[in-house]
């Protein structure tokens, strides 16, 4: 019962930062937002830390630094995938393996064992997860390859995720996300440095071929897009807080029972995005969107009553 709460209190928590940290990535670069999200997560953990108690051991470090460099995978490679599209068949698909693979590791590597109930329960969330992560587009085309095996690879990272974390000790407390946190920070910000670093090399060589190119074939200077930095940061720092409240509660949700429970009840993270969506930009729920919230809603009965 208390892994299904936490675990989907976690998972519509995770969807509302998605939310967030996508109104922030209209305003800055996406892999910014991400970073600064880490980063204020990071110190979130870090202030809470000495309420919540936890024990340091080589043990738990080490799959806390496993778990943020699955976190950072996780997350470029879902950015990229949706940037390719389409969003509709790519975003649930990238869902669906996010909680097959803990799933699966649970059910077959760590022998977990559930009431019949319970597997019927499983079943019914997958296709939950289906389809409350599809998303309605017009004209959607048939995706890449490169597209649905960055997808997949985005799956697989966040069921890594989960599997990483619920490696970790109950003593342990929140230092395996506090490392989490730090490891994903350094991999984006080392990301960023390195475009960064590339961007302005391609510009210093568009700038000298500009130079050589007559006055006359310029043509007139177009304004620059205005950009709310400032605005973007402010969001990219509330994901970063609502984010890490998620990632706590899935923890709790993973150490309260069962992996495979909790990894599906997880991947219902596009439901909190929806349903900001739809009470704050106004947005329409999908009538196939609903039917996987309903569906979400009796899964996660079936498995507390599992």
């Amino acid at each position: 019962m208390l892994t299904a709460v936490l675990s989907l209190s976690g998972a519509l928590v995770f969807g509302a930062s998605d939310f967030l940290g996508g109104l922030a990535s209209k305003r800055v670069n996406p892999m910014l937002a991400t970073a600064i999200a880490a980063v204020t997560g990071l110190a979130l953990l870090l202030v809470a830390a000495p309420f919540l108690g936890g024990a340091w051991t080589a043990h738990d470090v080490l799959w806390g630094v496993l778990s943020g460099v699955a976190g950072a995978a996780a997350i470029s490679l879902l950015y990229a995938a949706l940037a390719i599209g389409p969003m509709s068949i790519l975003s649930p698909l990238t869902a669906v393996v996010s909680a097959v693979v803990p799933m699966a590791w649970g059910l077959l590597v760590s022998g977990e064992r559930l009431a019949p109930l319970g597997y019927w329960a499983l079943g019914l969330a997958l296709v939950a997860v289906v389809l409350v992560g599809f998303v309605p587009e017009r004209g959607a085309v048939r995706p890449s390859l490169r597209g649905i095996a960055m997808a997949v690879g985005s799956g697989l990272a966040i069921g890594t995720f989960f599997i990483t974390i619920d490696q970790t000790s109950d003593a342990s407390g929140v230092i395996p996300l506090i490392l989490n946190r730090g490891v994903s920070a350094v991999i984006l910000f080392t990301v960023l440095g390195v475009l960064a670093v590339a961007g302005m090399g391609r510009r210093r060589r568009a700038a000298a071929v500009d130079e050589r190119m007559p006055r006359a074939s310029l043509g007139a200077a177009v304004a620059p897009p205005r950009v709310d930095t400032a605005g973007g940061i402010r969001l990219a720092v509330a994901c970063g807080l609502v984010d890490v409240t998620a990632n706590v509660l899935l923890l709790f949700g993973i150490r309260a029972g069962d992996l495979s429970v909790a990894a599906v009840l997880g991947a219902m993270y596009p439901a909190g995005t929806i349903l900001l969506a739809a009470l704050v930009l106004r947005e329409r729920i999908a009538p196939v969107q609903w039917a996987g919230l309903a569906l979400a809603l009796a899964a996660a009965g079936m498995l507390a009553l599992a």
